[in-house]
């Protein structure tokens, strides 16, 4: 019996052909294993078939069912309640308080606050002599300022030293004295002069809290805090010469220096101008009463009204 031929994996090594070498090769051809990706599914399958690998498929669905179970029963992140944000916000005070009212009333006006001193001139060839101190408010960036009349009126010369300390000489360009006010011009000015931002005093109530900001003895600028204590107050001066009306009465420490000043809310926004203390003793320093000249009176001597 003739053997079947054995043949060697690699190719054959060229040499002469013949009309039959082609049908020879074709003859002489051997099934080659099949390691193709159709054959590696097919072994797969094939395993999977079996019981072994039934089991171990069947153990890897489970581990996956229990892992997207433990992901949807994982509690998630805990929505934020009012108490959370209370919590969160009171923390924030404790460590970084809030300036006070106060505090911020004084930060606002500070900058439209000047200093107003008169002088009388003096012998030939000496210097002014100070009359007198009092405070001022810019109201318009032109420079124009409100004060008292009676801290003005009896000067030669004005001079007005505004917050940046810059000082400037300033005339008289209005009156009204029955409010005992002033209406100065300064002749030069800051750069970048802010003025006060004016509020009507319709809605003031007594309590609500005030800041009166002045010169007072010529100390300055200096911030006292209380409440208004009534409206439509009046007030007589000490000699008699004069009675004001419709004041606005407050408790804010006031002195001699601070006339002229504004009295200021909380927002330091102006609702006065201040012009009196009530000092029954020869001492005329403040025992706890003091008066301001509504804005709105004080805005219609420089011939606003903007309310």
């Amino acid at each position: 019996m003739r053997k079947t031929a054995l043949y060697s994996r690699s190719a054959p090594r060229p040499g002469p052909t013949s009309p039959s070498s082609a049908s020879d090769a074709e003859a002489r051809a051997v099934p080659v294993p099949d390691t193709t990706a159709r054959a590696r599914w097919q072994r797969a399958a094939a395993f999977l078939g079996s019981p072994r690998g039934l089991w171990i498929a069947i153990g890897v669905l489970t581990l996956l069912l229990l892992f997207t179970l433990a992901q949807a029963l994982r509690p998630g992140t805990r929505a934020l309640t009012q108490e959370d944000i209370d919590a969160a916000v009171l923390n924030t005070l404790e460590k970084t308080p809030l300036p006070s009212p106060a505090a911020r009333a004084a930060e606002v006006i500070r900058p439209s606050v000047v200093r107003v001193t008169g002088y009388r001139a003096g012998k030939p060839g000496a210097d002014d002599i100070e009359h007198g101190v009092g405070t001022g408010v810019v109201i318009v960036d032109k420079g124009v300022i409100l004060t008292n009349l009676h801290v003005v009126q009896a000067a030669d010369t004005i001079k007005v030293l505004f917050a940046d300390g810059l000082e400037a000489t300033a005339s008289i360009t209005g009156a009204q004295p029955e409010n005992d006010l002033a209406v100065l011009q300064a002749h030069k000015i800051p750069d970048d002069l802010i003025p006060a931002t004016m509020r009507s005093t319709h809605d003031l109530l007594p309590g609500d809290q005030v800041v009166a900001v002045g010169f007072p003895f010529g100390i300055g600028p200096s911030y006292s805090a209380g409440v208004i204590s009534g409206l439509k107050r009046v007030f007589r001066s000490p000699e008699g010469k004069q009675k004001l009306t419709n004041l606005i009465q407050f408790d804010a420490a006031a002195n001699p220096g601070n006339s002229g000043g504004p009295l200021v809310t909380a927002d330091g926004e102006v609702v006065g101008i201040v012009t009196a203390i009530l000092n029954p003793t020869p001492a005329r320093t403040f025992l706890g009463i003091a008066f301001a000249v509504p804005i709105e009176n004080a805005a219609a001597a420089v011939g606003l009204h903007p309310f």
